[in-house]
């Protein structure tokens, strides 16, 4: 069975504020020099940027500071009310940690979405994480984008259904109530089939998003394969080895015939056993090591593969060798991945957002405790109350000035609690984005202190809007 995430609070997250279908509308115009090959976005040390495989132009569209970030990704999928895919990626605030005698940071995991058209970026939740080194595995296509977060093989997969407004963030598996895997590829098109393996084991699956089942995986793979990338059209997938680069091979990747297992629980086993390939696996450069990641051209013809710290394209047909091109050689390029034709869109089209800091850092700002709160004595018997509302419409929520019994009977608060110099929420992904926004009390060791804060802005959607609402408003408080 499908377990709902912890967060429950986080549904409708990806698109809030939207109503509908989430699916994009597609426009069937070309456009004169209009990327018929699609882009590759990729990840550097200077942030997440496009690269046109027709020209070898880059451009970063999501800047980062040096050093100060992990990231995870890219992928290139769908978003709400958008005619051109756009890119998703995470970020875990790497630098230093703040400790009771030393100022530093929450470490937080955010998935973002940058839209390289509009140069626009939009937090779509963010998790208080101190003990990993944040997602990885960031996999997407048409319905489904999907990530590995956690630790110490504790690890859970979740999954954002990127086709329905109130499709919301899910659980797919977290131990113990079931196994832990890691995400490591997913099929083309609005399938709900990711490829995970099992992290005791080493054994592969398909894990089904759809019906909360694991699948026969059609491939026999190795404990240390992977990741895996599959052509749009669902007919060969690459698999980085462990070493000597990667190997091409046919793949099934339509819902297995075979009876799925009953759920995604701890030790599950599949039903039945892949058939091995009849055709030996093609050999992609085998000079190569581990490849850090691999995409597909939209027609299936070229192969991209992030390693060594630079995008290398292949062609699928030509013989084991080296590359036919080389990009980003000195830009520790670690993350690539390949959009579909975006015929009415061109590279100069491209603008560069202003990239994740900000918003990180107002998250910070928004929830450091009050002075008064922050001191050895008073830590101890500070309270944190914290509750979601949807900034739409009015909510009685936001009106909140303290956590008084009859406020907190009616309105059942969030998990949340001190952590250090700051609050922070319990629950994995409990801060979304969107028109979503948090009143926040902290009292207990202090007089009841109220505030509201949103991911991106703390202006209400509800609220008139403003020529140029700022991202890094401070807490408004009442």
């Amino acid at each position: 069975m499908l377990r709902p995430a912890t967060a429950i609070a986080a549904v409708l997250f990806l698109v809030a504020c939207s109503g509908g279908s989430a699916a994009p509308a597609r426009s069937p115009s070309a456009l004169t020099g209009g990327l018929t090959q699609g882009l590759i976005a990729y990840v550097a040390d200077q942030g997440v940027g496009v690269l046109d495989p027709a020209t070898g132009k880059s451009t970063i569209v999501a800047p980062l500071p040096p050093g100060a970030f992990r990231v995870a990704g890219p992928v290139w999928a769908p978003a709400p009310n958008i005619d051109h895919p756009v890119i998703y990626f995470t970020v875990h605030d790497d630098r230093p940690a703040e400790s009771r005698t030393s100022a530093g940071v929450v470490p937080y995991d955010w998935l973002f979405r940058v839209d390289p058209f509009a140069g626009t970026i939009d937090p779509i939740a963010a998790s208080q994480d101190s003990q990993s080194e944040g997602p990885f595995g960031l996999v997407a296509n048409e319905h489904y984008l999907a990530l590995t977060v956690g630790c110490c093989a504790s690890y859970e997969v979740d999954a954002i259904d990127l086709t329905r407004a109130n499709g919301g963030l899910k659980t797919l598996s977290k131990p113990p109530a079931q196994a832990a895997f890691f995400s490591e590829g997913i099929a083309p098109g609005s399938s709900g089939l990711i490829a995970v393996r099992e992290v005791s084991t080493g054994t592969w699956y398909w894990l089904n998003a759809d019906a909360g089942v694991l699948n026969p995986f059609p491939l026999s793979l190795g404990p240390d394969d992977g990741p895996v990338a599959i052509t749009s059209d669902g007919t060969m997938a690459a698999i980085a080895m462990p070493d000597h680069g990667a190997v091409i091979e046919p793949i099934n990747s339509g819902l297995p015939i075979a009876s799925p297992s009953a759920t995604v629980s701890a030790g599950a086993t599949p039903s039945a056993r892949p058939t091995p390939s009849t055709n030996a696996p093609k050999r992609v450069n085998s000079k190569l090591q581990h490849p850090d990641s691999l995409a597909w051209s939209p027609d299936g013809k070229q192969l991209a593969i992030a390693v060594n710290g630079e995008v290398e394209l292949y062609s699928a047909s030509a013989a084991d060798g080296p590359p036919a091109t080389k990009y980003l050689t000195g830009a520790n390029a670690i993350g690539v991945a390949w959009s579909g034709q975006i015929a009415d869109h061109a590279m100069t089209m491209v603008k560069p957002s202003a990239g994740p800091q900000a918003i990180v850092d107002a998250l910070l700002k928004s929830t450091a405790l009050p002075a008064a709160a922050d001191t050895p004595q008073n830590r101890p018997l500070t309270r944190v109350y914290l509750w979601q509302f949807d900034s739409t419409k009015t909510s009685p929520i936001e009106s909140i000035t303290d956590a008084t019994p009859d406020v907190l009977a009616k309105y059942p608060p969030l998990a949340a609690g001190v952590v250090l110099h700051h609050w922070a929420a319990s629950d994995t992904w409990a801060l979304v984005g969107g028109c979503y926004r948090y009143r926040v009390v902290v009292t207990g060791s202090v007089s009841p202190a109220a505030s509201t804060f949103g991911l991106a802005s703390n202006t209400l959607c509800s609220a008139t809007p403003t020529p140029s609402p700022s991202p890094t408003a401070s807490p408004s408080h009442s």
